[in-house]
């Protein structure tokens, strides 16, 4: 006869028909894991033997079985009155005397008869499989301590196998309502409440992206943010980094983190949790230092090794003898499944007004009508293809979720139960935008897009907007010359790093720290220099959650710079060091105090030319050290730098020493450093440019400007700007050649080769080593590339692989 109760370390994956998914998987990790020092909180199982017996000693079964045969599996419009007689079936039972008996004994002999408090939960025994999550399905019950409170929660468990939601989830899966079987968790609860918990991912949860480990966290227990009630903090960190025990943190982003779970008191003999408002000091603090989110990071490694595939896990850090515990772990079951070469994108094709935004899920984009509801039960006026707008989603939402276009909450992140049921579904959503219940109004249309990087944006009115899908195994990358990218937006990185590609030849830093640091550099340097109050306030908003205002902007810049380059690691990422003009920075928090005011800001104060100027030396030594970071604590020796809008040998000299002084000497850890080819002085003195410099990237933007005398700014003569004028080809000519010539690299950043054959043929046929694309013009860029290279029996093309484009191979040994 099989057991009813079996203890955690007498189980393991293998016993998933009699103690369920969850209660399994435990059992794995404390035989497996914790003896690598992962902590894992102790407990036993009632079994799903027990659960049988329990149904058969009430004589419930074929009264369950009559009630799922009644259910209307056209429309589902008894779905609720089916769910809620098979419950009161289960919880108007009686629990068998000797399984009551079995239970107290286990908990007894387990806790050493103390009151020890308990989680109580579900465990399915179709669950946590590789294609189908059962998330939230099924109930569980946190801080349970005695005998009759722990068997009363059993019974719970027993019944949430037949809530709504779990009945809807099982017939969309396919799973035979009479062969599913509830096993219940009792495991020791960790002191959370006094402390923190969380999710995390061994892969990146919205791209698939697998050399990352994804984690959030939340104050007190871990069911806000598994509900989605809260925003919670985010951290990402890279893989490699961890083997190697380099800085490996790419990634910080505090959340709000509004309300905390914790224990009730003592002798409420009801309620046994209370969500309480965080205390708006904790709220301004990540839940978790630098040495614990790589701890959780290396338990990460170890958990994905044992099982030899995606997981996502939960943690808890215990707020009294602050330890940090693994709670659970299971398969992820979204991207683990994907195996397509087909990549499809979107793109927001004009501009409106956005009425709020939050966290992307995804990366599509829809429209509909916004249906602003407060509850399930509100379920009957929402339409097919409508946009649910509400507060938070829970798995009470499940069974009409499939019918909408798009999900909007306020609150939750990107491990939120609405984040996952919509990677689940495949379908559009915006979490945490805090205010999207009060923006949005009932019945107006909207357009969601999630196309645009990490933050979704709600728009008003239906936009337009362009999907295009490529079969990237007709995609063939040419041997020579590489095929890369232009960049700016971190976002991005994990979504475009799909693409066939050669590396990032162009990394702009201008977005991250126009949209991520959004203060200027000087300001954080010289913060005495800014005298509006409302600036000040700002800048303490912003910069309170670190060490000081220069590492503010040493940490963002760095975090962004190391997103892109983990995205492609290890292919080459050239990062251009800032050219914001001087109108561009004046329009960061405090610029005005730090920019001059030019007539014609396109070639003035820009480049090169400020960073050994007093009025922005400090800022460019706060960019060398973020990069300094990257390169050498992150261990990123994939970063190559470059330097933009250097005018004279001279000044491209002085950067170079300066550079030096700063800890970034060329050859040092391999570092090259680059300059950009987009002022004629740079052609015409190639030689001596090189003396100071490893390669050239062109800038055909620019060099055609300077070449014609045109401002690309200008509306006026715009039409005479043409990258195809034979006064700048002969340029690019001439700079291929002589960059050749002297054994330097040297690529070009436009769309002309994306635009023209003839313009591309130029390039390949001169033996330019690389050119950069816009994400947008990758595909068509590399046809043109290819038909050249096809003309040219010197040239071979190379094979894209599915592994390279869609799974990214791991780096873990």
């Amino acid at each position: 006869m099989e057991p009813y109760i079996k203890k955690f370390k007498d189980t393991g994956i293998k016993d998933i028909g009699l103690v369920g998914g969850k209660n399994a998987s435990l059992g794995e990790l404390i035989n497996f894991l914790a003896p690598s020092g992962i902590l894992i909180p102790d407990g036993f199982a009632v079994t799903a033997a027990a659960y049988r017996y329990f149904i058969s000693a009430n004589n419930l079964s074929a009264k369950l079985g009559g009630l799922m045969k009644s259910l209307n599996r056209t429309d589902y419009s008894n779905l609720s009155e089916i769910g809620g007689g098979a419950r009161k079936l289960i919880l108007d039972a009686h629990m068998p005397e000797d399984l009551q008996l079995a239970i107290f004994d286990a908990y007894d002999y387990l806790f050493n008869f103390s009151d020890q408090p308990v989680a109580v939960r579900s465990s399915a025994t179709a669950e946590d499989l590789p294609d189908a999550s059962f998330a939230g399905q099924h109930e569980s019950y946190l801080n349970i301590r005695g005998h009759w409170p722990i068997a009363n929660a059993v019974k719970k468990c027993f019944a949430s196998l037949f809530t709504d939601r779990a009945i809807k989830y099982r017939e969309d899966k396919g799973f035979d309502h009479h062969k599913v079987f509830l096993s219940v968790g009792i495991q020791e609860m960790v002191r959370a409440d006094k402390g923190c918990s969380g999710v995390g991912f061994t892969l990146e949860p919205e791209s698939g992206f697998r050399d990352v480990v994804h984690l959030t966290g939340v104050w007190g227990l871990g069911e806000n943010m598994v509900q989605g009630t809260v925003v919670p903090d985010e951290f990402l960190l890279f893989k490699p980094a961890l083997i190697r025990n380099n800085k490996a943190i790419i990634q910080k982003n505090l959340g709000s983190k509004s309300k905390m779970l914790i224990y009730a008191d003592d002798d409420n003999d009801t309620q046994y949790t209370v969500n309480l408002d965080t205390p708006w000091e904790m709220r301004g603090k990540f839940v978790l230092n630098d040495a614990e989110i790589e701890h959780l990071g290396r338990w990460a490694l170890l958990i994905e090794k044992h099982y030899g595939k995606p997981m996502d896990f939960e943690w808890a850090k215990d707020g009294v003898n602050h330890q940090l515990y693994l709670i659970q772990a299971r398969p992820e079951t979204v991207h683990s499944r994907e195996k397509k070469l087909e990549i499809k994108t979107f793109t927001i094709a004009e501009k409106g007004d956005i009425i709020t935004s939050g966290a992307a899920i995804g990366d599509k984009i829809t429209a509909g009508y916004a249906r602003v509801l407060h509850s399930p039960d509100q379920a009957g006026s929402l339409k097919e293809g409508d946009i649910l707008v509400t507060d938070t989603t829970s798995p009470d939402w499940d069974p009409i979720l499939k019918k909408v276009a798009g999900i909007i909450t306020n609150k939750g992140g990107r491990t939120s139960h609405a984040a996952i049921i919509a990677r689940e579904l495949g379908a559009v959503a915006i979490v945490g935008t805090e205010n999207a219940t009060y923006n949005i109004k009932d019945g107006e249309l909207i357009t969601l897009s999630c196309a645009e990087g990490k933050t979704g944006k709600v728009y008003r009115g239906k936009l337009e907007w362009a999907e295009k899908v490529t079969d990237v195994s007709d995609i063939h990358l040419p041997a020579h010359p590489k095929a890369q990218l232009i960049i700016a937006d971190p976002g991005q990185a994990f979504r475009l790093a799909r693409f066939p590609n050669d590396g990032v030849g162009l990394m702009r830093l201008e977005f991250i720290i126009a949209n991520h640091v959004r203060i200027h550099p000087m300001a954080l340097a010289h913060f005495d220099r800014v005298t509006d109050e409302i600036d000040r306030v700002k800048i303490a908003n912003l910069t309170a959650g670190s060490s000081s205002k220069e590492q503010y902007f040493i940490d963002k810049l760095s975090q962004g710079v190391a997103t892109i380059a983990a995205a492609f690691y290890p292919k080459e990422v050239i990062v251009r060091m800032s050219d914001f003009k001087t109108n561009e920075y004046a329009g960061l928090i405090a610029g005005k105090y730090f920019e001059p005011e030019e007539e014609n800001p396109m070639i003035g104060f820009r480049g090169a030319s400020r960073y050994d100027h007093d009025r922005y030396r400090d800022g460019f030594k706060l960019e060398c050290e973020a990069m300094k970071v990257v390169r050498n604590e992150m261990g990123f020796t994939n970063v190559k730098l470059m330097i933009p809008f250097c005018r004279t040998v001279a000044e491209g000299e002085k950067v170079i020493r300066l550079m030096n002084s700063y800890g970034l000497k060329r050859g040092d850890n391999g570092l090259q450093i680059y300059v950009m080819a987009e002022i004629p002085s740079n052609v015409l003195l190639a030689d001596e440019f090189a003396r100071s410099f490893d390669g050239f990237s062109i800038g055909s933007n620019d060099l055609t400007q300077l070449t014609l005398g045109i401002d690309r700014d200008s509306a006026l003569i715009a039409d005479l700007f043409d990258e195809q004028n034979a006064a700048s080809k002969k340029l690019i000519a001439m700079m291929i050649t002589r960059a050749n010539e002297l054994h330097k690299k040297v690529g070009l950043c436009g769309q002309a080769p994306s635009d023209s054959e003839a313009f591309t043929r130029l390039l390949v046929t001169a033996g330019i080593d690389s050119i950069s694309f816009n994400p947008d013009a990758l595909i068509s860029g590399i046809t043109n590339i290819n038909k050249v290279v096809s003309e040219n029996p010197e040239f071979h093309l190379r094979k894209i692989t599915p592994d390279e484009v869609v799974l990214y191979p791991t780096t873990l040994p």
